[in-house]
């Protein structure tokens, strides 16, 4: 099948009113693969939806519903969602190629340092690890990761989910349903009373849900769980916005890791991005003194990629391991921008370094660096360690 071939992360079947559009996601970029003929639309929207169980009759409502089926003997999850537009129901479908999942922890994209920050904090007795990003940005991969690397036969996991992306042998999986009550504040509750070592929560979406996470992380629980902000030091601040209190926040939180996915330079059509120039370079966070030495790449396209220059993508990070400063600059109500600045001092590398890393490295282009992370404004030019 052409999508996993590919490698393509979803399906996109859009109704006009005189064609139907097929597209494909392709390391985060949309492709139109297909127009097939508008006498095509009710068939083909029928088919999906009966074999996703959803209702067929029912066209004026969104719905979801989840394909399970094998490709070339592997077995694919096709993640179903309806909904309804001016000509016809749009249908998006999430591939989840369990054979894809990376659980390997040191194939997500950490630096050797981060990496050791991340396993350090997901290995201590108790506390919480937040993962954080926007959607798509790889979150739920780093989350099964933590919990393969936590799997053992003496510890008693237990994830809340919303969905539940890929099943993990000797994991116990909780599947959310908020039509019948059951979503992570309830579940959280109940695995409290089921001995847990482990817990895994989703999303901290309320006030609700993050004060039972954290009354776990202090009652002696490992909790794992994402949150949607744009960086580290904004994790905190959030959390403090939704109504936590911040000496409950510094006795419970151990680690928030913040990352974005950026595009792979295809290694076969690999050149030199003249345009990129030293004053670029200094822009970007390359410190003056290095700027004219270090190179940028882009891909050229070719056969293997695609013609668009990439292939795969890799991940960037920016850990933020707490210590005593950033939590006495929480607990004096600080903004953000100060406990980045304490972190930055003590060792963080934010998300822009991350990506500088891996644009020296010829790893990922410039345009994708400006793209994936903003500006460091408030530190001095070139503190990027990408030198």
């Amino acid at each position: 099948m052409q999508c996993l071939h590919r490698k393509a992360s979803d399906i996109h079947i859009e109704p006009y009113e005189s064609f139907l559009r097929i597209r494909l996601r392709i390391d985060g970029v949309l492709h139109e693969i297909a127009r097939p003929p508008v006498s095509m639309k009710a068939p083909l929207t029928s088919r999906i939806k009966i074999m996703a169980s959803l209702d067929i009759a029912e066209s004026r409502l969104p719905q979801d519903g989840a394909i399970n089926i094998l490709i070339d003997t592997k077995p694919v999850d096709f993640r179903v969602s309806s909904l309804p537009t001016v000509y016809g129901e749009k249908i998006v479908m999430r591939i989840l190629d369990k054979s894809n999942l990376q659980v390997d922890m040191t194939k997500l994209g950490f630096e050797t340092d981060e990496l050791a920050k991340f396993k350090s904090s997901i290995h201590s007795p108790f506390g919480m690890v937040l993962v954080t990003g926007p959607t798509g940005s790889g979150k739920t991969t780093t989350l099964y990761s933590a919990l393969a690397e936590l799997n053992k036969e003496s510890e008693n996991i237990m994830t809340a989910e919303d969905p539940v992306e890929y099943n993990l042998e000797g994991i116990n999986q909780v599947q959310m349903k908020s039509d019948i009550g059951l979503d992570f504040a309830s579940a959280l509750r109940s695995f409290l009373r089921q001995d847990p070592d482990v817990i895994m929560v989703g999303e901290i979406r309320d006030l609700e849900t993050a004060e039972i996470a954290i009354k776990a992380a202090l009652t002696g629980h490992m909790v794992l769980s994402t949150l949607h902000t744009n960086s580290a030091p904004d994790t905190i601040s959030r959390l403090l916005n939704m109504g936590v209190e911040s000496f409950n926040l510094v006795s419970a939180l151990t680690c928030v890791t913040a990352q974005r996915l950026m595009r792979r330079i295809c290694e076969k059509c690999r050149v030199v991005d003249e345009s990129i120039t030293p004053q670029v370079m200094i822009e970007l966070g390359i410190h003056p003194q290095y700027a004219s030495r270090v190179k940028a790449y882009k891909g050229a396209g070719c056969s293997v990629c695609g013609n668009t220059g990439n292939k795969g993508r890799l991940a960037v990070h920016e850990v933020l391991k707490l210590n005593d400063p950033v939590r006495e600059a929480i607990l004096e109500n600080a903004p953000a921008m100060k406990i980045k600045r304490l972190a930055m001092q003590t060792g963080m590398r934010t998300l822009r370094q991350s990506a500088l890393n891996k644009m020296v490295q010829g790893l990922a282009s410039a345009k994708e660096v400006i793209k994936t992370t903003t500006s460091d404004s408030d530190e001095e030019p070139g503190k990027s360690s990408a030198a």
